[in-house]
């Protein structure tokens, strides 16, 4: 529960700060006094989105710091799976700073805002005027039901399943969409795999035959040039192995008397058995080389075709060309096998909504059984809130499956028994559907265990002995949680025993929303403003008093 709310420099609150009861608080004040700013800044602590507007004074950071009892709600998984502290007395901080940035904390831990969502939702439901055109959104309307059957792991179940069931359909559009683009290029494909076909390229062949065609094109003059080198090498007369070999025999005769010849003639003698080594790779060299037109042609034709892909797919390489080749046959396969696949994705899919329909019977069946429980229960309460003749009924039909279920959900009423039943936010007047959200939320709340549930002004259009039961009701729920109830009617604001006044006080610096808990006099005067007005008579506080007493 909310033990503690201080606010400084929002909206028009300089500096305020308010300790709640464990039971039932009422606010009240005059309009425009800044109740709706407070519950602005209370939005503000439980991750509303800044509005760019918060600081009172542009300067100064804005800050919000709420200081929370939460021991007895099972809160600890929700702090672990964020990475928070957890703590009996846990304090959530939201700061704005002059440039508009906000930074959110809890137990002094940065915190996302989405996380800090998550937690405001489990600690304060507010019920602002507002919210009871929230009764035209079915899914206000079916988080009630679930809130009160208790459907919210089955409701995991479901919306897991229904991600499921989703995911298996698109992956099947996805399969048919490649499919049929496949199946429109099927010929095309086809011939291109054709060609590659009958080219049969393997990896590294066109370098050979670049090489090769080198090698044919200059066949001539490179067997004439081997030619001359062996000539070179080989004449009889003027050859040079001939020549060097009388080089060194004429070194090895001068051996003996001249040790330095021997030494250059066994150099002399190594440089000849290199070069007759060359003159033997040249010979076979020669041999191996000459001229094929026939070759020639082929290899040239060859290359040709060759180049003639590349270019028309735009690849620069035989590698590249290769593999557009296996993608081609890969994209073929994939058609072949199409129907194959197909079939098995449709089985997937018919997997899937027969188990995403399974878990969302389970929520149909939840829906009615506490469809059935809301509407004895909301007929009693609004017995009690002054309409004995009205009955509030909860229909659950079928419909497509969303992620919310299979369910479509309308809740139905007639101020009077002889009346037909219709959708209750198309025929209820505004007193009617503020008596019919407080007996939902009176219903709701006892079963979701919140800590806390602010009214705001829920008892809008009603008066007298309607108003008086409205205040009993919240008092009741105030015996099993903390209620903050900001009311207009003396006869609520009588109800509970903690009541703060919320009003406007002219300063130098401007105008200041303040909030001031009120004592037993105070508390009796200010009921008694709200029963005369301004001028407050003494058979108002006459009867501010027996409201008191009652109470």
């Amino acid at each position: 529960m909310l033990r503690r709310l201080t606010v400084e420099n929002y909206a028009l609150i300089e500096c305020l700060s308010l300790e709640l009861s464990p039971s039932l608080n009422i606010i009240t004040g005059e309009t425009g006094a800044g109740k709706s700013i407070l519950l602005g800044a209370l939005g503000l602590l439980l991750g509303a989105r800044n509005d760019g507007a918060a600081q009172k004074d542009p300067a100064r950071n804005c800050v919000v710091e709420g200081v929370f009892d939460i021991g007895d709600y099972g809160l600890e998984e929700l702090f672990e799976r964020n990475d928070l502290d957890w703590q009996r007395e846990t304090v959530i901080r939201r700061v704005v700073t002059p440039a508009g940035k906000s930074r959110a904390y809890v137990n002094d831990l940065p915190v996302q805002l989405t996380a800090l969502r998550e937690l405001g939702s489990r600690l304060i439901d507010i019920h602002s005027q507002h919210q009871s055109l929230m009764l035209a959104d079915e899914g206000f309307r079916i988080a009630v039901l679930d809130n009160v059957a208790g459907l919210g792991a089955q409701l995991g179940s479901y919306r897991a399943a229904y991600a499921a069931m989703r995911e298996a359909g698109a992956e099947l559009a996805a399969a048919c969409r490649r499919i049929e683009e496949a199946g429109r290029d099927r010929e095309w494909l086809q011939y291109q795999v054709e060609q590659l076909d009958a080219l049969n390229l393997r990896e590294g062949e066109q370098q050979e035959l670049e090489e090769e065609l080198r090698l044919l094109t200059h066949a001539d003059s490179i067997r004439e040039a081997m030619g001359m080198s062996l000539e070179s090498l080989e004449d009889e007369q003027t050859g040079v192995l001939c020549r060097l070999k009388g080089v060194e025999h004429a070194l090895a005769k001068v051996r003996e008397g001249y040790g330095k010849a021997g030494e250059l003639a066994d150099r002399l003698h190594a440089v000849m058995l290199e070069l007759k080594d060359i003159d033997s790779e040249l010979a076979a060299e020669g041999d191996r080389v000459e001229a094929d037109p026939g070759r020639l042609q082929w290899v040239s034709e060859r290359l040709d075709a060759i180049y003639s892909l590349q270019q028309k797919h735009r690849v620069a390489t035989c590698g590249e060309l290769i593999a557009l080749w296996n993608e081609f046959r890969t994209r073929l396969q994939a058609i072949a096998t199409g129907e194959e696949t197909l079939a098995e994705l449709e089985q997937a899919v018919e997997r899937s909504r027969g188990e995403a329909e399974a878990a969302a019977a389970v929520l149909t069946e939840g829906r009615r059984r506490a469809g059935a429980e809301l509407g004895k229960g909301v007929d009693a309460l609004l017995a009690e809130l002054g309409m004995p003749g009205a009955e509030f009924r909860v229909e659950v039909a079928s419909a497509p499956l969303s992620p919310g279920g299979g369910d479509a959900v309308r809740y139905l009423f007639s101020a009077n028994r002889k009346m037909p039943l219709q959708p209750v936010e198309k025929t209820a007047s505004g007193g009617e559907i503020s008596r019919v959200m407080l007996a939902l939320k009176s219903l709701v709340a006892h079963r979701s265990k919140l800590p806390t549930i602010i009214f705001d002004e829920i008892d809008t259009g009603v008066s007298g002995r309607i108003a008086d039961a409205m205040g009993g009701i919240i008092c009741r729920l105030a015996e099993d949680m903390q209620v903050v109830n900001i009311t207009h009617l003396p006869q609520v604001a009588s109800k509970g025993d903690t009541h703060f006044f919320v009003y406007k006080e002219e300063t130098e610096q401007g105008t200041s929303s303040r909030i001031r808990r009120l004592d037993s006099e105070e508390r009796r005067w200010e009921i008694a403003k709200m029963l005369s007005g301004s001028t407050v008579t003494e058979a108002a506080l006459a009867q501010a008093r027996v409201l008191l007493e009652n109470n």
